[in-house]
């Protein structure tokens, strides 16, 4: 049996190899390093798949919501609505920004922020939302979308771990993740679904007018070069990274359908095992399993995490400790802050291996050995 991986990229690669070869070797033969045909090439692509109007591409994922904080006209102390129980990026830039990031509950079954608690948080200040499509599994968008208009608020989609997810309305109408807000935001770091072999980003929107302050923000502010027209950054997704890109982009729907089958796998094996929960699917969503996370009950996780360590498992905590209790935000002073839901996922969560390459004897191996903890 080949060692297990959290992600294996190295494997992933050499199946598509002659191709990402020959698309790198077409940027160096170019020397166009920034921008050039491989980033616009890359940009219609994505652009076409995730079924937006305008696609922005660059650096990282955390630039890509900054920039579309900044391009929105964000101003310090206004109110950004956010579920604490995310990875720090999401969070991180708000307070950047000199915003306030609001820390709210998230639905217990699906990790991803709730309406009622969004609801409950809004203020005359609250210009915001940032819904986090947490694991691959959409937050819902519907509900959202119709409390941003009943208040007229700004969406802004972190879909970093949920890129090719599905959502169906009400209507039946169904859309990509990151094509629903005001603006979308992903990232190409190497362990995505749609990863990189360094690091990048892009940004989604529907609206004409925000995608050229997206546009500008993303490059000093200029529209016209040496005409700054807005206080910008400088943030590039990289040609020889886009060239890979377009490759992979191509898999994608293969590479999630992996990521499905192999949740599947672990579905299957765990029926029957009160002391796991296994990942919950809502009816309006697709899961595309970024993370194939479960709840462990009437266990210790981490006693749990040290004996698949022993058994050569990976295994991690996403995420071990809330956004409302990192000591980065001690300044907001909201240590009398109670998110319970949030508490309890951190003490009880756990990641398994989930990637494009995993063969039924790994899984098979994994969920044995993991069944045995409690026998």
């Amino acid at each position: 049996m080949r060692a297990l991986q959290m992600v294996d990229t190295k494997n992933q690669y050499l199946k598509i190899k002659e191709e990402v070869d020959a698309s790198i070797q077409e940027v160096l033969d170019s020397a166009a390093y920034i921008g050039g045909k491989a980033v616009q090439n890359f940009s219609t692509a994505l652009n076409s798949y995730i079924g937006c109007k305008h696609t922005i591409t660059c650096a990282n994922g955390t630039d890509a919501l900054q920039i579309a904080m900044m391009a929105l006209g964000l101003k310090p102390g206004d109110e950004v609505i956010t579920p604490s129980f995310t990875y720090i990026a999401t969070t991180e830039v708000v307070a950047l920004l000199n915003l306030k990031p609001v820390f709210v509950e998230v639905d217990a079954k699906t990790f991803c922020i709730s309406p009622d608690a969004i609801r409950k948080a809004i203020t005359p200040k609250t210009k915001a939302i940032v819904p986090v499509h947490l694991y691959g599994h959409a937050a819902p968008m519907e509900e959202i979308m119709a409390i941003a208009k009943e208040f007229n608020l700004f969406v802004i989609e972190d879909n970093a771990q949920a890129i090719g997810c599905d959502y169906t309305f009400s209507d039946g109408t169904v859309k990509k993740t990151g094509s629903i807000g005001h603006v979308g935001c992903t990232s190409f770091y190497p362990s995505k679904n749609l990863g990189a072999y360094g690091d990048g980003g892009a940004i989604f929107t529907n609206d004409d007018v925000l995608a050229e302050r997206l546009r500008m923000t993303a490059n000093h502010g200029q529209k016209v070069r040496y005409l700054h027209d807005l206080v910008g950054c400088n943030s590039r997704l990289d040609a020889i990274q886009a060239a890979i890109l377009n490759v992979k982009l191509k898999q994608l729907d293969h590479y999630n359908g992996a990521r499905q089958k192999a949740a599947a796998f672990y579905n299957k094996a765990f029926e029957g095992i009160s002391w796991l929960t296994t990942p919950y699917v809502a009816e309006y969503t697709t899961h595309v399993y970024h993370q194939y996370t479960l709840i462990v009950n009437g266990v210790n996780r981490d006693e749990l995490s040290t004996y698949l360590t022993s058994k050569g498992i990976p295994n991690m905590i996403y995420y071990p400790v809330p956004g409302h209790k990192q000591k980065m935000f001690e300044y907001l002073g909201i240590d009398s802050v109670e998110l319970p839901v949030t508490d309890w996922l951190t003490e009880r969560v756990i990641s398994l291996p989930i990637h494009t390459e995993l063969d039924n004897e790994q899984l098979s191996y994994i969920t044995t050995e993991l069944v045995k903890f409690k026998k």
